[in-house]
């Protein structure tokens, strides 16, 4: 097909949202309405810009934005085309297309919610024609049905082995195949972690505000928890000194120091020292989540505590595949001393005998053949794009009322509200107008703790999703 060399357009005009946007909206509505059709190829951003008067910038982010959308499909040296694996669209020539996914000033009911997690990545990025093939090629493969057995309960060999030899090396940590335990998730090596090395009565130094999914694991094998303030550079490891003299059933410590969880503040260099430090003079364990440690985008990512453990510090590190992949797939891996490793695995095997071995094989299969590492590349620059998508509309409609500290890394932004505003009443009105967003008192330890604040988790809404998310805040906020 020949290049269009012109392409005109009526846009939207909505002067509530970025003009982008407006493109982006102009643009699907041409597609439904069959103008512009599977496999066409599209006018480059400069004569697109000058075509419709805007700046070249702004037709760029309205392509990127329906790339993502997977409305459009980029092929290098060719040119940017309308998907060819669209659906069938219904045309009606006598009335205008509404869609409540595809129009942000659609307000949606409450049984369609627009939900803002905690942080999880965005399932439309993931490369899923790689991944469906590297299933292919483990499940076709002669090997995979030659074992008559149960395979490693320590997880598949051949991830181990390109987790410690080429993933976990870029985290500055050193380790074999051997020192490595595979897990469905983060959330099965912190419930293993906390039954292979707590005993009933025994405390355990959390941070407050936390995550609460480990506290639940802890408290499973009768942990008590100690809450560990946390300030603009994490946690605090002075009163955690304080809290170890007066306490010292306290055993362990656990940690999120990377990007803290749920305020996304990171563990200053002087604290991790003192950490480590202390946890060595005390001989208490240090469990490390980092959960996130991909999603860095102002500063080369903060190497992990068990990088700066020495031989004789007593760590376990605890890490996620599936903030990169989806949360559909849950694959963890736990890094311990040999015999913590091997408690753990002991446990694993009472009630998981062996993990996801396809899945495990065709992930060693994207790490090996660069696929993983692409895909966090491609989706980093992304999720950082959001973020100050986010942070710009925020500014502009909430500033009001919100105030929160640029996270440099991480799939959420914390937010405080001015202490004059009903937190819950806003979460709840904001419910009511289509949007589900909870309240940040469920991650402190005590009962009815701060309110006044949220966890934004943005990564997995495109910026359409966003600027409907943020608008749906502006326009039930309570008064002040």
């Amino acid at each position: 097909m020949s290049l269009r060399r012109e392409l005109t357009l009526e846009l939207i005009g909505d002067p509530t949202r970025p003009i982008f946007l407006d493109l982006a909206e102009s643009l699907i509505r041409e597609i439904q309405r069959g103008r512009l059709r599977s496999g066409q190829i599209l006018p480059g951003t400069r004569a697109l810009s000058r075509t419709l008067g805007l700046h070249r910038n702004t037709v760029d982010a309205a392509y990127h934005e329906l790339i993502m959308q997977g409305w459009l499909v980029a092929h290098s040296s060719r040119g940017t085309f309308v998907a060819e694996d669209l659906p069938d669209v219904i045309r009606d020539e006598s009335r205008s297309f509404h869609s409540p996914m595809l129009n942000p000033r659609h307000v949606a009911p409450p049984s369609c919610l627009l939900t803002i997690t905690d942080g999880t990545p965005d399932p439309r990025l993931m490369p899923r024609v790689e991944l469906a093939r590297a299933f292919r090629t483990v499940l076709t493969s002669p090997h995979f049905f030659s074992s008559s057995g149960y395979a490693d309960p320590n997880g598949a060999t051949m991830l181990r082995a390109a987790l410690a030899e080429e993933f976990l090396n870029a985290r500055g940590l050193s380790v074999s195949a051997d020192d490595i335990l595979i897990t469905h998730g983060s959330q099965m090596g912190l419930f293993l972690a906390a039954s292979a090395v707590l005993s009933p009565g025994d405390g355990i130094a959390v941070e407050n505000p936390g995550y609460p999914f480990a506290w639940a694991s802890f408290r499973s094998g009768g942990a008590r928890i100690i809450g560990i303030p946390v300030d603009e550079e994490g946690l605090d490891v002075d009163h955690l000194a304080h809290e170890v003299r007066q306490d010292p059933g306290i055993r362990a410590v656990y940690v999120t120091p990377h990007h803290q969880y749920p305020t996304t503040v990171t563990l200053g260099a002087g604290r991790r020292l003192k950490l480590l430090e202390l946890a060595r003079k005390h001989d208490l364990l240090i469990i490390e989540d980092d959960y996130d440690h991909d999603y860095r985008f102002d500063s080369a990512p903060v190497l992990p505590l068990a990088a700066r453990a020495g031989s004789d510090q007593r760590l376990i590190h605890i890490g996620s595949l599936s903030k990169l992949t989806i949360p559909a797939l849950r694959l963890g891996y736990v890094i311990a001393p040999p015999d913590i490793l091997s408690r753990m695995t002991e446990l694993r095997k009472a009630i998981d005998r062996q993990g996801d071995v396809p899945l495990e094989q065709a992930m060693a299969l994207m790490i090996r053949n660069g696929v993983l590492g692409r895909h966090a590349r491609k989706a980093r620059r992304i999720y950082a794009e959001r973020r100050d998508f986010l942070l710009e509309e925020i500014g502009s409609r909430l500033g009001d009322i919100v105030t929160f500290t640029v996270p440099a890394g991480g799939l959420a932004v914390w937010m405080r509200t001015d202490t004059r505003i009903d937190a819950v009443a806003w979460a709840a009105a904001a419910r009511e107008a289509g949007l589900q967003i909870e309240t940040g008192d469920r991650f402190f330890i005590e009962s009815g703790g701060d309110p006044n604040c949220f966890r934004f988790g943005y990564a997995h809404l495109d910026m359409r999703e966003i600027s409907r998310a943020v608008s749906i805040m502006d326009k039930s906020k309570p008064s002040h």
